[in-house]
């Protein structure tokens, strides 16, 4: 009886936190870090896809927190780049798929699968999402933008 008694008890407290819960993860991160990690852009220096035009490892030691993610990058330069103006070189939508974004919806943004377009940084799911990105960049760009960020909780 007594151990019945701390089961309902423990129902009954616990009851609030199981009905509020789904709503506060139901929101998506504002930007996208890996399952198991904080990590933005997989780790990759966001600045170097504009200087050097390629996607390069970043490191721990460079690194700074912007949007509550830890963004990486290759050199003490690079990061004092990014600190000067984050909005221009963190990727556009948080770094989900900005097709998939376009689209209503969200999926991870891979480092390999990239283009700047009007000096932004956009990231693509994988090479084939990336040959639909290419069909209409523009228009895709205008459909992200109009469903974002409103597309996170969904």
């Amino acid at each position: 009886m007594k151990l019945q008694s701390l089961l309902l008890a423990a129902a009954i407290a616990a009851g609030p936190v199981i009905l509020t819960a789904p709503a506060a993860y139901a929101d998506q991160a504002a930007v996208y870090t890996g399952r198991f990690n904080n990590v933005a852009v997989q780790g990759y220096d966001p600045v170097a896809y504009f200087t050097e035009g390629q996607p390069v490892k970043g490191l721990k030691d460079h690194s700074v927190i912007y949007q509550d993610a830890e963004f990486r990058f290759s050199s003490a330069e690079n990061l004092a780049t990014f600190n000067q103006d984050p909005e221009k070189y963190a990727p556009q939508y948080g770094g989900y798929c900005a097709w998939a974004v376009s689209q209503g919806s969200t999926a991870k943004g891979d480092k390999d699968n990239w283009t700047i377009v009007d000096g932004k940084l956009y990231l693509n799911f994988n090479k084939n999402i990336q040959n639909k990105w290419n069909k209409d960049r523009e228009g895709f760009i205008a459909s992200a933008d109009a469903a974002w960020p409103d597309v996170l909780s969904k």
